[in-house]
């Protein structure tokens, strides 16, 4: 028998290899044509709802602007062309709502988060406590911490407000353990601290000591209220 060189065993090698795969292919025609169908059908999903997504985020970003353009805008006269309200009652009513609209249309996203939060607000605004720490409460849920963090900072002020000064001070707590970019650690510190200093003086000077040594608005801020303690 003849000797088979190194060659010739890979060329060999080579051919059967692509002897089987085509064979393969025409064993398995079909299947291959439908998955490759519906891998480009998947393909063309991702890039359309990747469109789709970006157009929603810029809907979402542009009704949270019109919300918040409205909320800003001043009750009585204004500069010409800009957006005023004859009454405050007229500007509660057009800005609930739009968060309200807001809220329900783009449930679950950010937007929607910022909107609860908002109107908390509002309701705060207009003594309605109860309703305002049920709107806060909701938003105090959201997954995403940084509007939750404002939403816990809000509640603990109406805790205080209402006589629940533990729930108050927990709620607070929690935000020192937790910062965010929106609620930092010392702003946490300095709201506790104001709120602790006429029931816990010394509980209140403790925690603005570290604080009054710091430049700018803090330190100012903490050395202000430390004088306000009563001794």
């Amino acid at each position: 028998m003849a000797r088979i060189t190194r060659k010739e065993l890979k060329s060999d090698k080579f051919a059967l290899e692509v002897e089987h795969t085509v064979n393969f292919f025409e064993e398995h025609q079909k299947e291959i044509i439908r998955y490759g169908a519906i891998a480009l059908a998947i393909a063309v999903l991702i890039v359309g709802y990747s469109i789709y997504s970006r157009h929603q985020r810029a809907e979402r970003e542009a009704a949270l602007y019109v919300a918040i353009q409205a909320q800003e805008a001043p009750v009585g006269a204004a500069a010409p062309g800009a957006l005023s309200f004859p009454t405050q009652q007229a500007k509660d009513q057009q800005t609930t709502k739009l968060f309200t609209d807001l809220k329900n249309k783009y449930s679950g996203s950010d937007e929607a988060d910022i909107s609860q939060y908002y109107l908390g607000s509002i309701l705060a605004d207009e003594g309605k406590l109860a309703e305002a720490e049920k709107s806060y409460l909701q938003a105090s849920q959201s997954g995403d911490a940084k509007y939750a963090s404002l939403a816990k900072l809000a509640l603990a002020q109406i805790y205080f407000a209402d006589g629940r000064a533990d729930q108050g001070e927990k709620m607070l707590r929690d935000l020192m353990d937790h910062p965010t970019i929106f609620v930092s650690k010392d702003q946490a510190t300095i709201t506790l601290a104001r709120y602790l200093a006429q029931k816990k003086p010394a509980e209140a000077r403790k925690l603005l000591q570290p604080l009054m040594s710091k430049p700018g608005p803090v330190g100012q801020t903490a050395i202000s209220i430390s004088g306000g303690i009563p001794q």
